[in-house]
Parts: C-alpha cells; sequence; structure tokens
C-alpha cells in the first residue's frame, strides 16, 4: 500500500517538471513584456500596462483555477490554467505581427492565466504535507521554478533573433517561448499529476475523522479569518512592491542605454532570487516562525527599494543586487504568508479560500504594475524605489495587530507538531 509520504514525494517531482517549465514561460513574458507595449505606444507612461494587465488576469484566472481544483482536484485545475496561458501567449505574438496594441492589451491579460496557475501550484505541494514540514513543501515547488525562471530571460535575445526570422518583431520573441513552456507544463500535469493531492487529502482526512471522532486540536472560525487575513497582508505587501520594482527597472536601463541582454541578466538575477533560496527558506519558516520570517521579508524589500534607489544610472552590478534582494524578500513574504494560510484553512474549503486570496495577490500586483509606470513617468524610478521599500514596512503593523488579537500560535508563528 503506497503512504503518504510516498504520494507526496511523487507529488512533488510531478510538480517539479511542470515548474521549471512554466517558469520559462512566466520569466520570458516578465522580461519584454513593458518594452514591447513601450515601443507599440511610444510612451513610458503606460509601460507598467502590460504588468498590469497580466496581474489581473491571473486574479480572474485564480478564481477560476481555485473552483475547478476545489471542484475536480488540483490536476485538472493547474493543467486549464496553463493551457489558457498559453493561448494568451500566442495571442501577444499575433498582436506584435499585426502591431494591434487593443489586442496586445487583451491578451496579456489571458496571458496572466499562466502567472496564476505558476503560482497557484505551490498549494498543490502542500497538500499532503506533514504541518511540521509545510513550509519545505512550498518551498520544493517554488524552487523548481527557478530553472525555467532563469532560463527563461537569458533566453530573450535569441528567441527574439529567431522571431526576427521568421517575421515575428524580436520583443516578440520571448512569447513563443512562453507558450510552448505552458503547454508542456499543461500536458505533464493532465497526465503524472496522479492521484490528485488535493482529493487524497480529503480521502485521508475523512476516513482519520471516521476512525476517531474529534481527534486533535481544532482552530476556531476567528482564527481561520484572522490567519487568512494576515497571511494575505503579508504576501500582497510583498507582491505590490516586488512587481512595481521589477516592472520599469527594464525600462529604466533601456531608457539609460542598457540593451536587452542586460536587462535580462538582471532580470535573471531577480527571478533566480525569487525562486532559487526556497528550500532555506522553507525550513526557516517552518522552525524559526511564520510570522518571524514575515519581518524578515519587509526589512529585504525595504533594503531592496534603498539599493535600487541609489543606484548609478550605469551600474548594471547595483541593479542586479536590488532585484536580487527584491526577489529575495518577495520569496519570503511568499512562503511565510501562504504557510499562515495552510495553516489556517481546513481542507474542505482549502482550494476555494486559496484562490480567493491569490485574486488579492493579482490585484496588488496589477495595481503595482500599473502605479509603477505612472510614478516613473511623473517622478523618477529612484522614488518608486524608495517608496516602494517603505510600503513593504507596513507588513510590521499587520503583524503586531495578529499577535495582539491572539491569533492561534500553532496556525502563524511556529510550526505544527512541534
Amino acid at each position: 500500500m503506497t503512504t503518504t509520504a510516498e504520494l507526496q514525494r511523487r507529488t512533488l517531482r510531478v510538480l517539479v517538471v511542470a515548474q521549471v517549465l512554466s517558469g520559462a514561460g512566466l520569466a520570458a513574458g516578465i522580461t519584454v513584456g513593458a518594452l514591447l507595449a513601450q515601443d507599440m505606444l511610444g510612451s513610458t507612461g503606460l509601460a507598467g500596462l502590460p504588468s498590469a494587465l497580466f496581474t489581473a488576469g491571473s486574479a480572474l484566472a485564480a478564481v477560476g483555477v481555485g473552483r475547478i481544483s476545489q471542484a475536480r482536484g488540483r490536476r485538472p485545475g493547474l493543467a486549464t490554467g496553463y493551457a489558457v496561458g498559453a493561448v494568451g501567449s500566442a495571442g501577444v505574438v499575433l498582436a506584435a505581427v499585426l502591431d494591434s496594441p487593443v489586442l496586445l492589451f487583451v491578451m496579456l491579460f489571458v496571458y496572466g492565466a499562466g502567472s496564476a496557475t505558476n503560482l497557484q501550484a505551490r498549494y498543490a505541494g502542500a497538500d499532503l504535507a506533514d504541518p511540521s514540514r509545510r513550509a519545505r513543501a512550498i518551498s520544493t515547488v517554488l524552487v523548481a521554478t527557478t530553472l525555467g525562471g532563469v532560463l527563461g530571460p537569458l533566453l530573450a535575445e535569441p528567441t527574439g533573433n529567431l522571431a526576427h526570422q521568421v517575421g515575428v518583431p524580436h520583443l516578440a520573441g520571448p512569447f513563443l517561448l512562453a507558450g510552448a513552456a505552458y503547454v508542456a507544463a499543461a500536458v505533464v500535469l493532465a497526465t503524472r499529476l496522479r492521484p490528485d493531492p488535493l482529493l487524497t487529502a480529503r480521502e485521508i482526512a475523512d476516513e482519520a475523522a471516521a476512525a476517531s471522532a474529534g481527534l486533535g486540536p481544532t482552530v476556531g472560525t476567528d482564527g481561520v479569518g484572522r490567519g487568512v487575513a494576515l497571511g494575505a497582508v503579508v504576501m500582497v505587501l510583498t507582491q505590490a512592491v516586488m512587481v512595481a520594482i521589477m516592472t520599469m527597472t527594464p525600462v529604466h536601463m533601456h531608457d539609460h542605454g542598457h540593451g536587452t541582454g542586460a536587462s535580462g541578466l538582471v532580470i535573471a538575477v531577480h527571478v533566480a532570487a525569487m525562486y532559487l533560496p526556497s528550500p532555506l527558506t522553507g525550513r526557516l519558516v517552518d522552525r524559526v516562525g511564520r510570522t518571524s520570517m514575515a519581518l524578515v521579508a519587509g526589512s529585504t524589500l525595504l533594503a531592496a527599494g534603498l539599493v535600487a534607489g541609489f543606484a548609478p544610472d550605469d551600474s548594471v552590478v547595483l541593479l542586479a543586487l536590488a532585484l536580487a534582494l527584491l526577489g529575495l524578500g518577495w520569496n519570503v513574504g511568499l512562503v511565510s504568508g501562504t504557510a499562515i494560510i495552510t495553516d489556517a484553512v481546513p481542507l474542505a474549503t482549502r482550494a476555494r479560500t486559496q484562490g480567493r486570496v491569490d485574486v488579492s495577490l493579482a490585484v496588488a500586483g496589477a495595481g503595482g504594475g500599473l502605479m509603477s509606470g505612472v510614478v516613473v513617468d511623473l517622478a523618477s524610478y529612484s522614488a518608486l524605489s524608495f517608496g516602494g521599500g517603505l510600503l513593504a514596512l507596513a507588513i510590521v503593523p499587520a503583524i503586531v495587530a495578529g499577535a495582539r488579537s491572539r491569533t492561534p500560535a500553532v496556525a502563524l508563528s511556529a510550526p505544527r507538531g512541534r
């Protein structure tokens, strides 16, 4: 008989493969989305609109993926999300060929489904995990995105050259890669994610409840609500700050004479920092505590804003350092916030609640991306960076308020079972 631990290892292996593929699709679009819009519109003020659109699209997709997962399991939910992302990628390429900004913006919205699905996969990694190792399971799924996420931006120049040779605008090339990557991820999940981790976790929980009614402590409705609220605040703040600064960095570099290769390198460093530290982050979140690591996230994002704001315009090294800190702060905030929410929400409503939380995450990213272009246009990239760093400090009062409300420590501060 297959044990829960064996099922968890199998689930993580499949998710790792899918995340490597989807990471390439996600990062490729991030690298050139703002540049493509700027090229087609001839304006920096709307350069943040692509990021806002695909993060807004990811909000709608998060609801859809969450509902499908709640009703039918993680496998159909995640596979559908990546398939929709692939359609959006193809649409962006078509918009570039036709030089149609309207079609571009519509398809960037659809493309956002890939981003939402990439994030939703972390929840699938936690479904069958032991509570004391839940953050580490989440981090395993996140770190798998690293390979594809680093290769995607580095392939921006080669895929652009390939696209140009076949009559597609240079900046649309990475979206060709994104479409192929999302299709491959959808196929892997649809064919290999068996048995479904969420459905299996429910069956195990039902059997345990039938065998021994009332076994173990439960978290009350108030505790669930507070846990979800705190985890959401942590992730929303880190997402908004990260997307705002990340979105405008390639534009800032382009405006000061740096080529696509240099901006691709900086984004590659950023994406690596977003995902590569995940194993260590997960271990620290499990051992040190959810809220303590959330505070680390806020401090790291502040440091990122300061470095980016003070970096000379011609310094690729300092901009790469700033975006590395930005990615690291996002990683710590996402893992700790996800663990807080997953600890607090029961299996019966887990997927639906997680989908709703990720809507807030996407809306925060959309707002950050949209406002980033406006701030840079009206003020400067430095002003955007400083403002983002200060905004991240709002995590501190949120955690203090959560502690004062006496939210159960088992869900918010310490790993279960320890």
